[in-house]
């Protein structure tokens, strides 16, 4: 813009001299020009003003109804061709899509392969899959539906489809591939308990865990592997492959589980009460699995989950502190309105304050800033510990026979180890791992959870260096009790009767309007948790279908 204003302001003051410029041109002394502006400082601005004026301009803005149907278009058209090359260049990233467009043929043997978009929705179009698996004189139809997204590319201002995996197939994530062959992992047949096969069909929550069986017993099960098409995961991954076709079936081995048909199926039944809600019920005394269900199939959230726990985090926080003298069920406990640590302003639900009240009182009505006055008597590593050496969390060494996640809790620092004491700040769980904690209060030791027996393949299971005493564990099951009579989860847990105990939580997450809720209890030998992702209040969400459980299996 510079050198443009210049140039026009010469224009504007010097119109004769312009008008002299040209007649000196035409009459052949074409070096006038050069003269007249007095060097070659204003004629490069000049040269340079031009050359600008022509650059292309990169187009921004959103996408036209034209451009993302043409550009869908034309991406699965050459797919359907099997021009990976032209395909590839149509998307964000060509090298990925090649080697995923390049293994549709050649690793997943897929053949006539078409290719149906269907209507636009903003810049997103749907399409149907049709094509045909063909192995050694094989061959059995593939049909799923999938979608893809165009956006503009930055650099160019052109549209592209923007690549991910899961367009090709919505099961696929990147750097997964797709590979039809022996599968080389034998089918397998679960049952639960009592001897009952276990099928998604009966159990829809379940197909996580039969993928997750077959990648861990499949070999060793007795059975012999068939020819199927399936997603080969990622090294990085932490899920299971999966099988999409089966060609010819593999003979299946075996494997008992310890889930409890009746459980099971009440577990199924209660994750359809809740949006997004997940839950895990255990055997206190033995550490077995006895069923495990979520409202979504796609991903079992219930054991390999990575969510903030909110204040169901406060049991493990409070065996800490009764331990190290900082608070005691009837001894006075502060629960003002806020307390601010490591320069955080923390406030409890609604506002709200005990005057005079005790640890109990605050813990059953879940009270943040009763946790987190206390945050400057302890160590950094203090909370960690605790889990990991009372409760047999965030050490990555629980084996339950198929993929989890067993929590974490870091060591952290100023404000971030204050809101650890909460269940915010890094602290991750699922309930899996807060059914566990209900259970080792219940129990009095931490007994790693399993969903297939160990003496199965002779696997060690995971251990706690120590337990709490005795004093710590009779305060710490007062007020799990009080709370199931008397505090936020009372509601939830009325009807619930016998040796009780309960802990709600709800955990902020950012961006999202409501709290996932959480709740954690125990009956007798049986402990369960559940959370209800955005559901609100735990108490409101998961406790209902905790508490539900318990009943049936008291």
């Amino acid at each position: 813009m510079g050198n443009r204003r210049r140039v026009a302001e010469r224009r504007k003051t010097r119109p004769a001299v312009v008008a002299g410029m040209i007649a000196v041109v035409v009459g052949g002394a074409g070096i006038g020009v050069y003269a007249l502006y007095g060097g070659g400082a204003a004629a490069d601005d000049r040269t340079q003003t031009s050359a600008a004026d022509h650059k292309p301009k990169v187009k921004t803005g959103p996408l036209s109804a034209a451009e993302v149907t043409s550009t869908a278009t034309a991406f699965l058209t050459s797919w359907q061709q099997g021009k990976v090359a032209t395909a590839a260049a149509a998307t964000s990233d060509s090298k990925a899509a090649t080697a995923l467009l390049t293994g549709w043929t050649k690793d997943a043997h897929l053949t006539a392969t078409t290719l149906t978009p269907g209507p636009r929705t903003g810049d997103k179009v749907p399409f149907a899959v049709k094509t045909t698996v063909a192995y050694k004189g094989l061959s059995k139809p593939l049909t799923y539906g999938s979608s893809l997204t165009v956006v503009r590319n930055t650099s160019t201002g052109k549209p592209q489809v923007h690549w991910t995996a899961s367009l090709v197939h919505p099961d696929l994530k990147d750097g997964d591939t797709l590979v039809t062959g022996e599968s080389g992992t034998p089918p397998i047949k679960a049952y639960d308990r009592d001897g009952g096969e276990i099928t998604t069909a009966r159990y829809p929550s379940l197909g996580t865990v039969l993928d997750g069986l077959r990648d861990k017993f499949g070999k060793t099960a007795g059975g012999k592997a068939g020819i199927e098409l399936r997603v080969i995961r990622a090294k990085d991954s932490k899920s299971s492959d999966k099988t999409l076709a089966e060609l010819s079936k593999g003979t299946p081995g075996t494997v008992k589980t310890t889930l409890s048909p009746t459980l099971q199926a009440a577990a199924e039944r209660q994750v359809t009460t809740q949006a997004r809600s997940s839950v895990v019920v255990l055997r206190p005394s033995t550490g077995e699995i006895l069923a495990v269900a979520n409202a979504g199939h796609g991903f079992n959230t219930a054991f390999q989950g990575s969510l903030a726990p909110g204040s169901t985090m406060k049991v493990i926080t409070s065996s800490l502190l009764i331990e190290k003298d900082l608070a005691s069920p009837d001894k006075p406990h502060p629960c003002p309105k806020y307390f601010t640590y490591g320069g955080w302003k923390f406030q409890n639900d609604d506002k709200f304050e005990i005057k005079g009240g005790t640890f109990k009182a605050s813990f059953a009505r879940s009270c943040n800033t009763a946790f987190i006055s206390q945050a400057g008597k302890l160590d950094n590593d203090s909370l960690t510990k605790q889990a990991q050496q009372v409760f047999g969390l965030s050490m990555d060494n629980w084996a339950i026979g198929v993929p989890s996640f067993d929590g974490a809790v870091p060591v952290q620092s100023a404000a971030q180890k204050a809101a650890s004491l909460i269940g915010q700040g890094g602290v991750r769980m699922n309930p899996l791992n807060m059914a566990s904690v209900a259970a080792t209060v219940e129990s009095g030791t931490f007994k790693q959870p399993y969903l297939v027996s160990p003496s199965v393949d002779h696997r060690t299971l995971a251990t706690a260096s120590r337990t709490m005493s005795p004093a710590t564990l009779s305060a710490l099951r007062e007020l799990m009790s009080y709370t199931a009579a008397y505090g936020t989860a009372a509601e939830a847990m009325s009807g619930v009767t016998g040796n009780v105990g309960a802990k709600t939580g709800s955990a902020e997450v950012d961006g999202q309007k409501k709290p996932n809720g959480w709740f954690t209890a125990y009956r007798g030998d049986l402990a369960a948790a559940g959370v209800a992702q955005a559901g609100g209040h735990g108490g409101d969400t998961a406790g209902p279908i905790v508490a539900a459980l318990l009943k049936i299996g008291g």
